[in-house]
């Protein structure tokens, strides 16, 4: 489904981004190595963050890619823009060497499809590397969390930020090793980490 208000503010509200987020960034795409796919590439933001890449950027919204493509011409490795879903990946097995999720599994529709997909199309011994908003562990703040959906997600591009995106990837079979980030609203805590694929 096409967001185009959504599009335009990410955009302004881009321009005003924490410098630390931009450090989780810079963490989660910096470290992505050879082959790369980003799922949900959204404007570009995590572009300039690559260095030793070649990045295919998956991206639904056509809004998206316009005010992403500026982004991808002035990357420091080469960055490809694909429109797409990431429950159907346009790619075969084994294409990539490193997934970069980066404040995305939040809004996809199908986050089990999604991780099938991603453990698909990546190969033996890749790895996904993630920055995410997640369910929060204490479950008082979770159940705040599940209340917030409904008006949240309406405004905020489809983002559920009560998603338990850690259980998905151990359950696709990934090996994860991750952090938990003090970082923002207690209501929207954060992980950054890397999941192994066997």
């Amino acid at each position: 489904m096409a967001r185009p208000i959504f599009s335009r503010w990410y955009e302004l509200l881009s321009r005003a981004e924490d410098p630390m987020i931009r450090r989780f960034r810079d963490e989660t795409a910096g470290g992505a190595r050879g082959r790369v796919l980003e799922l949900g590439s959204g404007n570009g933001l995590n572009f300039a963050h690559y260095r030793d890449a070649e990045v295919v950027a998956l991206e639904p919204e056509q809004g998206m890619l316009r005010k992403a493509r500026s982004r991808a011409a002035e990357a420091p490795v080469p960055v490809r823009l694909v429109r797409g879903v990431a429950e159907h990946l346009p790619f075969p097995d084994d294409a990539f060497d490193t997934v970069v999720l980066s404040l995305v599994m939040c809004s996809v529709p199908e986050p089990g499809r999604v991780m099938s997909e991603v453990r698909r199309v990546l190969a033996k011994g890749g790895e996904v590397r993630f920055f995410e908003h997640v369910r929060a562990p204490d479950p008082r703040v979770a159940r705040r969390q599940d209340l917030a959906i409904p008006f949240y997600s309406r405004f905020s591009g489809g983002c559920h930020i009560n998603r338990d995106t850690l259980g998905a990837l151990r359950h696709a079979g990934f090996r994860v090793r991750y952090r938990r980030l003090v970082y923002g609203p207690r209501h929207a805590p954060h992980v950054i980490g890397v999941a192994a694929r066997p």
